[in-house]
């Protein structure tokens, strides 16, 4: 199996995690009365602890290297903090406000924003294929946020803020930890992340506080979101990223928005109109431009 379909099946399946978690977190929210502001600190706190105590059963040494480096010690704490955990915060904001479908969406918008950071560092303009990209972008959250009214919100401007910023989180744990990740495993950095993320948000909002207790469905509904979400979804994701980089992987990742999109429309009846549907198709086309002119800048490079 080649380093691309590698890639291309791990970020998929993470995407794919992605979305049925992000279902799982609009039924608790809907149906279990659970708020993100309860579950975001234990779910991380959760998913590191699982990741921490493998890692350190395995090789304790290395567990705790990290933190050994001035340099590897600031990059893990802006990716666990600025990247992964709250990314994890604003995604679940977004879809305790909005719905499944329209969070995952919302966060897909980060490939225009990686592409607006690596332009950037090449000291570049877009070019006509990303300026393209940038335009249907735009044009499907417009649909989706608007319903294709130019007066009224679809979504409140509450979750559509949380969704771009969840979108931003993205671009940073997509494009910060390269050195981190050429030096130690991928799930031990989500287990870190996932410890600070937990530990931070728990002492902000202090759930313990809130005098809510789970029913058994709560309780699953933890576990899944949990393993599914944060340790099988972000790993596969991280570890096919060093595969086929992170504008490709932006592209297989589409399974999310894809899955959370049919599962909450047919199980937790989700409105999905017309309109959210040629939103979706706007964001794809333009996961697929950016495809294409990634493909061309190699091929490009690969001739030179």
């Amino acid at each position: 199996m080649t380093d691309s379909v590698k890639g291309a099946l791990l970020t998929m399946f993470g995407g794919m995690c992605w979305g049925v978690s992000g279902c799982v977190g609009q039924y608790l929210f809907t149906r279990q009365g659970m708020d993100s502001t309860w579950l975001v600190p234990i779910r991380l706190f959760l998913a590191g602890v699982i990741l921490c105590i493998y890692y350190g059963v395995r090789n304790w040494r290395q567990l705790v290297n990290p933190w050994r480096s001035w340099r590897n010690a600031r990059d893990l704490v802006i990716y666990g903090l600025a990247g992964v955990s709250f990314c994890q915060f604003t995604y679940f904001l977004t879809i305790q406000l909005s719905s499944a479908g329209v969070g995952t969406i919302l966060q897909d918008l980060s490939p225009v924003l990686i592409l607006l950071v690596v332009c950037i560092q090449q000291h570049r303009g877009p070019r006509l294929f990303e300026i393209c990209s940038i335009l249907l972008a735009l044009i499907g959250v417009f649909l989706l946020t608007t319903h294709g009214s130019l007066t009224d919100l679809a979504i409140s401007p509450a979750a559509l803020l949380s969704g771009i910023a969840s979108a931003c989180c993205v671009v940073i744990y997509t494009m910060w930890p390269k050195k981190l990740q050429q030096q130690y495993p991928t799930p031990m950095l989500q287990g870190w992340a996932f410890l600070m993320g937990g530990t931070m948000f728990a002492l902000i909002f202090r759930p313990w506080t809130m005098n809510y207790v789970p029913t058994a469905m709560g309780v699953f509904g933890i576990f899944t979101v949990v393993v599914l979400g944060n340790v099988l979804a972000f790993s596969c994701y991280m570890s096919g990223v060093m595969y086929i980089g992170p504008q490709k992987s932006s592209l297989f990742s589409f399974a999310e928005p894809v899955t959370a999109a049919i599962i909450s429309t047919l199980v937790l009846g989700s409105p999905f109109t017309v309109w959210d549907a040629i939103g979706f198709v706007c964001i794809f086309l333009m996961l697929v431009l950016l495809f294409i002119s990634n493909e061309k800048q190699a091929k490009s490079a690969a001739s030179a």
